[in-house]
């Protein structure tokens, strides 16, 4: 976590956290999809990564998440680490980020049958997941939880391995749904991408448990927008069951503007920002003052961090100026260059270490060097 005068933000529901380790994933597309790479890559070197009974995630981040899954029986564990991350994770991950998604899939919808939605998840199954279903992940632990937000209800819908749901409308269990499909919903950043579509039969739901709106009309088509939407860092489907919470935030800050625009539509599109701003803020404060305050364990780290404010001895060097460069990466599902890969993933390897050996366990060795050339 970063240092800071905040509050922790505490609910009847989350007094009783159960022991265990989630890791939140946050959304911030192609930057964040990269970023976590490097957070993967420090905390399985920590032993960290084979200790998670939770990986929640948002967006960009889910796109990272979902490969992890699908590959984990994989990973090759001996000793706690994972021997085989780099090939299977990290390498289909970084080809992947070499193909521009967004730009192709707007105008292929636009003009051609299809909606924007699907040619994103013909993409994502093209290049990573080829016809894997959410059958296709792990059984617990960890279980792997895709977050979208549910245009409909305003709550989340949380797609994983046993069931899919909205709380309002209900739960459909071991959910036959590509991985593709559920990871282009939590990536689905509006308004261009925005909304996907999940068709249903009725017969797939269970039996009413008495939620809200288990009707027809928000059971057969449910439409899905970025798990941002609702919560940006991907911590709801953790925070209320485990005790240690492991944040990663790729998320961009809002800059200031000092001409906003003054028409209409320049208008609306800043203060949704500004409503966009204050949410991951709280959401932020809720993290960070609940580590303070002794109410959660873990560690929260950002690609928008000053890591020379953690203080960790043996930190690698990481200087604001070039650190902030790498935070203003634009939030798209579009090409990034290998040289900026390589220091995304430096970035957020660094940043990792440095926060979770601050606040998990100062008594871990550091680093020798980045895993990528060249630094950040």
């Amino acid at each position: 976590m970063e240092p800071g005068p905040l509050s922790p933000v505490s609910d009847a529901e989350e007094d009783q956290p159960e022991e265990g380790i989630a890791l939140c994933l946050s959304g911030g597309g192609y930057r964040a999809m990269v970023f976590h790479l490097g957070s993967l890559i420090r905390l399985n070197e920590l032993g960290y990564l084979s200790r998670l009974d939770r990986v929640s995630s948002v967006s960009g981040g889910s796109i990272t998440a979902a490969m992890l899954g699908l590959r984990w029986q994989h990973l090759d564990f001996i000793d706690r680490i994972a021997r085989r991350l780099i090939p299977e994770v990290v390498e289909p991950i970084r080809s992947f980020a070499e193909v521009s998604v967004d730009a192709k899939a707007i105008l292929s919808g636009i003009f051609l049958p299809g909606t924007i939605a699907e040619k994103v998840e013909h993409a994502y199954d093209k290049h990573l997941f080829h016809g894997a279903t959410l059958l296709d992940l792990p059984d617990d632990p960890p279980r792997f939880v895709i977050n979208a937000t549910n245009v409909q209800t305003g709550a989340l819908w949380r797609f994983s391995k046993p069931y899919m749901r909205d709380y309002q409308v209900g739960e459909v269990r071991n959910p036959k749904v590509s991985l593709a499909k559920a990871v282009a919903a939590s990536s689905a950043f509006p308004p261009v991408l925005s909304p996907a579509r999940l068709s249903l039969d009725l017969d797939q739901y269970s039996p009413a448990a008495g939620e809200s709106h288990h009707s027809p009309d928000f059971m057969k088509d449910v439409f899905l927008s970025d798990g941002g939407v609702y919560d940006n860092l991907g911590l709801e489907t953790a925070w209320k069951r485990y005790r240690t919470i492991l944040v990663s935030d790729a998320g961009q800050a809002m800059a200031p503007e000092a001409d906003p625009g003054k028409d209409w539509a320049s208008h609306a599109r800043r203060v949704l920002d500004l409503v966009d701003n204050q949410v991951r803020a709280l959401r932020k404060r809720q993290v960070v003052g609940s580590f303070e305050a002794g109410a959660r364990l873990g560690a929260y780290w950002s690609v928008r961090s000053d890591i020379g404010r953690y203080a960790t001895p043996g930190a690698l060097d990481c200087p604001l100026d070039r650190t902030s460069v790498l935070a203003q990466v634009p939030t798209r599902l579009s090409r990034l260059p290998v040289e900026t890969q390589d220091r995304l993933i430096n970035w957020g390897y660094a940043i990792t270490d440095a926060a979770v050996r601050k606040w998990m366990d100062p008594g871990l060795p550091p680093p020798d060097d980045f895993p990528c050339p060249g630094g950040v």
